[in-house]
């Protein structure tokens, strides 16, 4: 059985202007996306600028998620790292903590072979029980997890259930999932291609565009699933303009943009990112006001 089925969020991390994790903003943002119909919960992605909390704040943040969400959905918490042992530290926390599962990215920088991804994955995935959902995303590590490597993991180790895929490469999910005969969870990484992987037997998505538009990602998924294929398809086709504009500067900037021009207070980004240029705000802005949301 999937840890979840439909859009999961890539919740931000809402900070105070002093740099501070905020903690009431963010029980507000966890409560809008419960409400606003969301099926999971991933929190301290890279949408939750993980990279650049400290391991005692990352750790505070997934537990007081879990603590706030109280089982109502699932949480994944995301806990990978380019070092395995750092990565085995988080997951191990984590799943103390009661999270539902876990997300772990490709080791980024030092770009790992197969087989060491490979063993990578093994090494975190044995020291905890919970699932643990693989994330490739090669644009940001720099590192591309292939097909037969998945495959390979999710029939070798028993809590490796699945993956999000983020390499945008349709083929490659093609074969991936020609190769796994149902034994991988697939999870569209990418906004702007929930449908074409649902058609190709995805799980849902894992999703920026949720954090603005939480019920409308979520019927993208549930009007595939209940057989509504032109419904679905409509609704991904009237987002594109969105999802182009959330991503029309590195992850999160504009996302984080966009929930501040909604009122939502998301706050500041953490250095080395910076605040969206005022160049692609009137893009933003027109994207929003397009779909309904500004």
């Amino acid at each position: 059985m999937a840890v979840f089925t439909g859009a999961g969020v890539a919740i931000v991390t809402p900070f105070k202007e002093n740099g501070e994790v905020n903690y009431e903003k963010f029980a507000e943002l966890l409560e809008f996306q419960i409400k606003g119909g969301t099926d999971a919960i991933i929190v301290c992605g890279t949408t939750g600028e993980a990279s650049t909390l400290t391991h005692e704040e990352h750790l505070d943040v997934i537990k007081y998620c879990v603590e706030k969400v109280n089982g109502r959905i699932p949480v994944i918490a995301g806990t990978g790292s380019n070092c395995t042992q750092t990565a085995i530290f988080l997951s191990t926390e984590a799943e103390e903590y009661g999270v539902d599962a876990l997300l772990i990215v490709t080791p980024y920088y030092n770009k790992a072979t197969q087989k060491g991804l490979f063993h990578h994955f093994k090494a975190i995935a044995d020291s905890v029980k919970v699932p643990v959902i693989l994330y490739n995303v090669p644009s940001r590590t720099g590192c591309n997890i292939l097909p037969e490597t998945v495959v390979k993991l999710c029939t070798e180790v028993e809590n490796i259930v699945g993956v999000k895929e983020a390499s945008g490469n349709i083929s490659q999910v093609t074969k991936l999932m020609s190769l796994a005969e149902g034994r991988v969870d697939l999870y569209s990484g990418n906004d702007d291609q929930i449908v074409p992987l649902l058609a190709l037997g995805g799980k849902g998505v894992i999703s920026v565009l949720s954090n603005v538009a939480p019920r409308e990602t979520h019927d993208i998924c549930q009007k595939y699933f209940q057989g509504d294929v032109e419904g679905s398809r409509d609704l991904q086709l009237r987002a594109i303009e969105l999802c182009d504009a959330l991503f029309c500067e590195v992850n999160p900037i504009p996302v984080k943009k966009a929930m501040n021009l909604m009122n939502m207070e998301a706050g500041p980004l953490r250095m080395p990112l910076s605040e969206m240029d005022e160049v692609n705000l009137p893009k933003l802005e027109k994207a929003m006001k397009g779909f309904g949301i500004l």
